[in-house]
């Protein structure tokens, strides 16, 4: 019988629960650990040093917990941190903007890419480079005219606009997410994104597909909206099936439920603030029981 990979998702809050969904749905064979560092979010004005030091002490109790993947669901961290801490962990790591980057490129019909983000993922410019070498490593639109138009050097294809949003992430995670405040908000955000003509909007913050409802009915049904996590299940079916192939599955996995026990379980939800409040707001988003939720605090991490 074939034993389940884990994989190990951090966020800041509840965001990360939008990237755990897709690969539940699309990836039956694994376990997730989740882990919401709901004590210190918004990550938004965070430092690079602040988000390596908290990448490092969670990546560090996933592992405990048994992951042998990282997925960092969290773009502020994909963006700053993710580099330092593919280098100090010998363990496989997945982010944000690379995935988000290449749909991006594939899915825009006119070269005009937009991206709501927090202030620290805009200022770094990460989706912007992330764009560019998509297309360097041989990313292209799916659509025809401008394919050919961008291969003959006649158009460009880049983001164009970059917005931050530090408002959208404490709205989320207070469960506001559909309300009149949100869609306030949302509009004046919006709006240099409208005026510059965006075709195609990346979502750069797990928390913001909560909101996607009311971004598209804001924006019209003429701005395709990108969320990252599509291409991260992928990314993340591709690593899985080159780690099966490459070392015995059964050996990682007994190593991983000696730490998890070998009750059937599907996803184990950490937390570093208030698990019922993570419980109540997550239900609600992601509508999906969750049930048990532990609190860890960050100097245990």
């Amino acid at each position: 019988m074939k034993k389940q990979r884990v994989i190990g998702i951090f966020d800041s809050g509840v965001g990360g629960l939008t990237v755990m969904k897709e690969i539940l749905e699309q990836l039956l064979d694994v376990r997730i650990v989740y882990f919401g560092d709901t004590a210190r979010v918004p990550y938004g004005n965070r430092s690079r040093e602040e988000l390596i030091r908290f990448g490092e002490e969670i990546v560090t109790f996933l592992i405990g917990q048994g992951a042998e993947v990282i997925v960092v669901a969290c773009n502020t961290c994909s963006a700053t941190a993710l580099p330092v801490l593919r280098d100090r962990f010998d363990i496989p790591m997945i982010g944000m903007v690379e995935p988000g980057a290449r749909l991006a490129v594939e899915k825009t019909i006119a070269g005009r890419i937009g991206l709501i983000a927090t202030e620290t993922t805009v200022r770094s410019k990460a989706y912007s480079s992330g764009v560019s070498r998509a297309l360097a490593k041989g990313s292209v639109p799916e659509d025809k005219v401008l394919r050919e138009a961008w291969q003959n050097g006649e158009q460009a294809i880049a983001v164009v606009k970059a917005q931050g949003c530090p408002l959208f992430v404490p709205l989320i995670e207070a469960g506001l997410s559909n309300s009149a405040e949100a869609r306030g908000i949302a509009r004046t955000y919006l709006a240099p994104l409208q005026a510059s003509g965006v075709d195609a909007l990346i979502l750069g913050c797990t928390h913001y597909p909560f909101l996607e409802e009311v971004i598209q009915e804001i924006l019209g049904d003429d701005v395709l909206i990108i969320d990252p996590a599509l291409a991260v299940v992928e990314e993340l079916r591709k690593l899985l099936q080159q780690m099966d192939g490459g070392r015995r599955l059964e050996a990682v996995v007994s190593a991983a439920d000696t730490v998890l026990g070998k009750n059937h379980w599907r996803v184990r939800y950490f937390v570093s603030g208030d698990p019922g409040l993570f419980r109540q707001v997550g239900n609600t988003l992601i509508q999906q029981p969750i049930d048990l939720v532990e609190q860890v605090m960050p100097s245990e991490c």
